[in-house]
């Protein structure tokens, strides 16, 4: 029976992480539009993996259940890598919302419950989600442990709480960390793994019209004053992606790693600091 690995948003980041956790397995590339996976296939599949595509829409769960069904079908889902959203250039509050937050914690709780003994997932999540400011222990609980069709209901996810799409992603983001922290006990029953990598700036077409988009000035100057002083990579961010999910990465889980050259430690204590 083959080892299955789910990639859920083949982008550069989704396709680099499986390129190195997919080697030997089938890899199963999901995506909302069908062409996507179709040319991340053909790249994997031209460099000699054993690849298959679905339609997704990452906050529809009777799409996330067919995926989980065409999963199994296939073999045990040994590897879930989460690396679909939309971003607060594209969507407006209550669309990202929708997919990065609800979408996540479905996704979570579909394969959670089926993933195999042994097996490892990992959550893209984001930089954002760490400049939002604390919140309070029942908000954290709240974003963690409510039930997923009650999620987006929560009143402090409301239109007149969540403004603008910065903020809904940030709120999401951190969301995501909280959920999977969450997930984690729920996956340690089945002797499985989750975590989150809270990526900064990555180099991606998506990153590319950002830097030179209406933001790009702001996007530029976290750049230049951050420790790294450039963009990352997808290749960094599957490197660290490796490692959780594989065997070095064991005792790995429930947590959220910030990888973002020190762009945040800017924003918080640097040149970045809010006045």
């Amino acid at each position: 029976m083959s080892e299955v690995v789910v990639v859920i948003g083949p982008g550069q980041i989704g396709q680099a992480i499986a390129r190195r956790v997919g080697v030997g397995k089938h890899v199963l590339l999901a995506d909302l539009r069908a062409e996507n996976a179709k040319s991340a296939a053909q790249v994997l599949g031209d460099a000699g993996y054993d690849v298959s595509v679905a339609t997704v829409d990452a906050s529809s769960r009777a799409d996330v259940h067919a995926l989980v069904e065409q999963a199994t079908a296939i073999g045990e889902v040994t590897r879930l890598v989460h690396a679909a959203g939309v971003s607060p250039s594209q969507a407006s509050p209550a669309t990202i919302l929708k997919v990065d937050l609800y979408g996540t914690a479905m996704i979570l709780e579909e394969f959670g419950s089926v993933i195999a003994r042994g097996g490892s997932g990992v959550v893209i999540a984001s930089q954002s989600g760490h400049r939002l400011a604390p919140l309070g222990v029942e908000q954290n609980k709240a974003l963690a442990t409510t039930p997923v069709e009650d999620l987006l209901a929560l009143p402090f996810l409301q239109p007149d709480q969540v403004k603008d799409s910065l903020h809904a992603y940030q709120l999401s983001k951190r969301g995501n960390s909280l959920r999977v922290m969450a997930e984690a006990v729920r996956w340690g029953k089945r002797g499985a793994r989750v975590n989150t990598i809270s990526p900064g700036i990555i180099m991606t077409p998506l990153a590319k019209d950002e830097l030179t988009g209406p933001r790009g000035e702001g996007y530029r100057r976290m750049l230049s004053v951050s420790a790294a002083g450039r963009a990352g990579t997808p290749d960094e961010v599957a490197s660290l992606a490796a490692l959780m999910m594989g065997p070095e990465g064991g005792f790995i889980t429930g947590s959220d790693f910030l990888m973002d050259g020190g762009v945040t430690a800017a924003y918080w204590y640097g040149e970045l600091a809010p006045q």
